[in-house]
């Protein structure tokens, strides 16, 4: 698997995310996260960058946690408990990439 790089425009933030994720894979995150946006954008009435952000966040968190309950519902404990790990990993390489991004542009200023 090698590094994806996905620059990001969303809430008049610009920044770029390196994972060891296809390219692909990481632009299709990037496209629900910007439709969740767009959703909580159209329904809510602030135009507030981090409450939007927050709330685009939980619906993802809600539309996760429903799968989990629905693969628990069907999987072995032991299939579930891997499915978690690769969750946790992919949100540790996420982090590690925009606190990497994070870091670059402080410098730069």
């Amino acid at each position: 698997m090698g590094t994806g790089h996905v620059q990001i425009q969303i809430l008049g933030a610009t920044f770029t995310i390196q994972a060891d994720e296809d390219p692909q894979y990481l632009s299709r995150l990037v496209e629900h996260l910007t439709s969740k946006v767009h959703e909580i954008e159209r329904t809510v009435s602030t135009k507030e960058p981090i409450k939007i952000a927050i709330l685009a966040g939980i619906l993802i968190a809600d539309e996760l946690f429903k799968d989990r309950e629905r693969m628990n519902d069907s999987l072995s404990p032991s299939e579930s408990e891997e499915a978690e790990e690769i969750t946790r990993r992919l949100i540790k390489r996420i982090d590690e990439s925009l606190r990497e991004e994070n870091d670059e542009s402080q410098s730069t200023e």
